[in-house]
């Protein structure tokens, strides 16, 4: 999705159709269950909505957001993993899951008011 794209479906507007989309109470509801189900259950809430969910272009960008999130968080818990033999992993495993809680409350946050939501620091392997 281009900067023009994001600023128009942050506007509520459909990139393809170029009508006025209003978000509902259930997109912004599922989009909230999913950035809350990431903190407890990693990439399997983005996963089960990015898959179920095709028809609501919000819910599916804040799946998308969520399952890329969490397969960064992934990554870098395996290179906490390896870092503990250098004593060093412990603190890379505890900043990893701190950064999870604030990045996924902050999705949450932002879900529940309609808006979308880009974690800094994930990598964007699904687009």
């Amino acid at each position: 999705m281009t900067a023009f794209e994001l600023s128009q479906f942050e506007k509520g507007v459909d990139v393809e159709t170029e009508k006025s989309v209003a978000l509902t109470q259930d997109s912004k509801n599922f989009a909230l269950l999913t950035w809350i189900g990431t903190i407890f259950f990693g990439f399997i809430p983005g996963l089960i909505f990015y898959l179920v969910k095709k028809d609501d272009a919000y819910v599916q960008d804040q799946a998308k957001e969520a399952l890329n999130w969490s397969i960064t968080m992934m990554i870098t818990l395996v290179a906490g993993v390896i870092l503990s033999f250098v004593f060093i992993g412990l603190l890379v495993i505890t900043a990893a899951w701190i950064c999870n809680l604030v990045f996924c409350i902050m999705g949450a946050v932002d879900a529940s008011n309609g808006k979308t939501f880009r974690a800094p620091f994930a990598i964007r392997l699904i687009k």
